[in-house]
């Protein structure tokens, strides 16, 4: 697969959204992939990003102008990065608790190698699962993230994964029952959300990457 041969769609943003956040918004892509165990190429390549990202590298790295952008976003938001961190800071964080990026299968290793490469958060969905364009939207009231009783509440305004008929998760959180990949899936929904400061093009490079590293020997 070349950088080409992607093709990404840009995700629908309520208008609200936009008025209050401007720059945010999504990209995504679908790839004939499913779970499996993780090929030597990419344990290889977390191997190479566990030596990049040394505990010098991770303090500096919030300086960096794709990761302050995220730090930036959730500030404006009202999160508190230093508490709740950014995804690729999390990333690097368990990386120095754990003394390497662990392999995990795919597609979680995937989207960590694409999240850590490019400062770009990457999730997984089974496309399947998604009815239409995904697209970023505020929680209405008393809407649960999922069906039935027991779906966790949403917060009134909170940021949210969306398709027209459904909310798939919270934006930079938790994700829905059912939507991630799973043993039946056979096509994945990549999405990359990116805030102001962050080019369309690294968003794009992270979609690209994750792509690459799924379809690696199929």
């Amino acid at each position: 697969m070349t950088a080409a041969e992607l093709e990404t769609r840009t995700g629908w943003v309520a208008a609200e959204v936009r008025a209050e956040l401007p720059g945010l918004g999504l990209l995504s892509t679908i790839v004939e992939a499913r779970p499996r165990r993780t090929p030597r190429t990419v344990a290889r390549r977390l191997w190479t990003l566990s030596n990049r990202y040394t505990g010098g590298r991770a303090i500096t790295m919030r300086q960096e102008p794709v990761p302050r952008a995220y730090r930036a976003f959730f500030r404006q938001i009202g999160l508190d990065p230093d508490e709740r961190r950014t995804p690729v800071e999390e990333a690097v964080l368990e990386r120095m608790r754990r003394g390497g990026f662990r392999v995990r299968g795919l597609p979680d290793d995937a989207l960590l190698a694409a999240t850590v490469d490019t400062g770009v958060p990457v999730l997984a969905l089974d496309a399947d699962r998604v009815e239409g364009e995904v697209g970023i939207r505020l929680a209405a009231r008393r809407e649960r993230l999922g069906a039935g009783e027991r779906a966790p509440a949403l917060v009134p305004g909170q940021l949210l994964l969306a398709d027209p008929a459904h909310a798939l998760g919270v934006l930079f959180g938790e994700l829905a029952d059912g939507v991630a990949p799973s043993r039946p899936t056979e096509r994945m929904l990549l999405v990359a959300a990116r805030v102001a400061g962050v080019p369309e093009v690294i968003a794009e490079e992270a979609l690209w990457i994750a792509a690459e590293l799924l379809t690696v020997g199929t």
